[in-house]
């Protein structure tokens, strides 16, 4: 062994070596990076972030993706440990994506045999990325092909817009894993033997944040899936999901329908001088007193703004209360009401409380702009607070609470 392949040695963690093993036939090549701040520039990940790779190893032997280019190295070390002195014969990109195919050219470099499989419109991202498509060198995949690798017979089923338009995830008959792309990921670093409620947190928060706008392209993929027996799924993010895969698909068929998941509210609120904060507080009080058991608040100029997405979609009822600033909302609100709206915001309750010292208009305009969302139902209690608190405004936050415990 040189000495690059020593240091290497050292870099790999007891994490990946336990996970190195899927099947007898498919093994983990991914790579984590616990130095990232921020996912694609603006998700936090205080847990790291996993770039996942596989290798199926049959007659021919075929590669799952590549990984983030800073971590080519480690990646084809991982890559070389587990080929022995094979060759791989195919990379299978099902994610143009540069944290899943920037290794594309530096893996063909090394093997340059190895044939790229992937969709037209894939191809034509390579050459946007790399400078070529590889005419001349490569299968073009569609819904329903297959690729024998010997043993195993692997399935291409197109899952575009799921959340890019080139995307497929495939099917191993022989194992029965699917991997599943973006699909099914999560923020963090590969946890084994995680149960789907400890996966659920971290899940939701990147499928709202990532996936949650294309609901249609993930009820068509779940269509396909139904009728295949999974054993096991294989993200590009996060681990290897194993044991009730009925429970992970029907957590992703409730979000993709954009169903609450349960009943229970959340208020989402900005609070200048504290006077809104206090607003809030009294709702939240009366709501749990009278027997609301699921009462979350989140304050949007403080709190990680995609974590309060994922709960906005997780329960029934939505409270959002802020102050009237430059005629309008305040900035973290109007962000917020945007992220919602921008990833297809539905079928819920939701209820507005406005403060203003002098001209309170801020209801009206988060009115405005959740008008256009499907499903969405105002609460008929209007609450105005006029700079701060008083008896009437007070008795429209009891009535509010009123409505709302009164709504499933």
């Amino acid at each position: 062994m040189n000495k690059s392949e020593n240091t290497m040695e050292k870099k790999l963690t007891d994490e990946v070596m336990q996970i190195m093993i899927i099947t007898e036939d498919i093994k983990y090549i991914g790579v984590n990076d616990c130095t990232i701040d921020l996912f694609e520039g603006m998700y936090a990940v205080p847990e790291g972030m996993a770039y996942n790779s596989y290798v199926i190893i049959d007659e021919k032997i075929a590669v799952m993706d590549t990984v983030d280019e800073g971590f080519k190295e480690e990646w084809l070390y991982n890559l070389q440990r587990v080929l022995g002195e094979r060759k791989p014969d195919y990379l299978i990109v099902q994610h143009m994506e540069p944290d899943h195919s920037a290794n594309m050219l530096c893996l063909i470099e090394k093997y340059p045999e190895i044939i790229p499989v992937a969709s037209q419109k894939a191809f034509a991202m390579m050459k946007n990325y790399f400078g070529t498509d590889f005419e001349g060198n490569r299968i073009v995949i569609s819904d329903g092909d297959m690729l024998s690798l010997g043993n195993h017979k692997l399935l291409f089923l197109s899952a575009m817009m799921m959340h890019w338009p080139e995307v497929m995830v495939t099917y191993d008959h022989a194992d029965k894993v699917l991997f599943s792309a973006d699909g099914f990921g999560t923020f963090g670093v590969p946890c084994c033997n995680q149960t789907p409620k400890e996966w659920k947190a971290e899940a939701a928060r990147y499928y709202f944040g990532i996936v949650g706008k294309y609901g249609i392209p993930v009820q068509k993929l779940l269509s396909k899936v139904v009728g295949l027996e999974i054993e096991k799924i294989c993200p590009l993010h996060g681990p290897i999901l194993t044991g009730q895969i009925d429970e992970y698909i029907r957590l992703y068929d409730t979000w993709s329908r954009y169903q609450p998941e349960e009943n229970g509210v959340l208020i989402a609120y900005t609070s200048i001088y504290g006077n809104t904060k206090k607003a809030v507080r009294l709702l939240a009080d009366k709501l749990r007193n009278n027997g609301c058991k699921k009462v979350i608040v989140r304050d949007l100029a403080r709190c990680d703004i995609s974590q309060a997405v994922s709960e906005a979609f997780r329960y029934s009822k939505l409270v959002l209360a802020t102050t009237t600033y430059n005629t309008l909302i305040f900035p973290p609100m109007r962000e917020f009401i945007n992220w919602l709206c921008e990833r297809n915001f539905a079928n819920r309750t939701v209820a507005l409380i406005e403060n203003g010292s002098w001209m309170p208009t801020a209801a009206k305009h988060m009115r405005e702009m959740l008008e256009g969302c499907k499903g969405v139902r105002f609460a008929e209690t209007p609450v105005k607070i006029m700079s701060a608190l008083d008896e009437e405004s007070r008795k429209q936050i009891g009535l509010l609470a009123e409505e709302l415990l009164a709504k499933e």
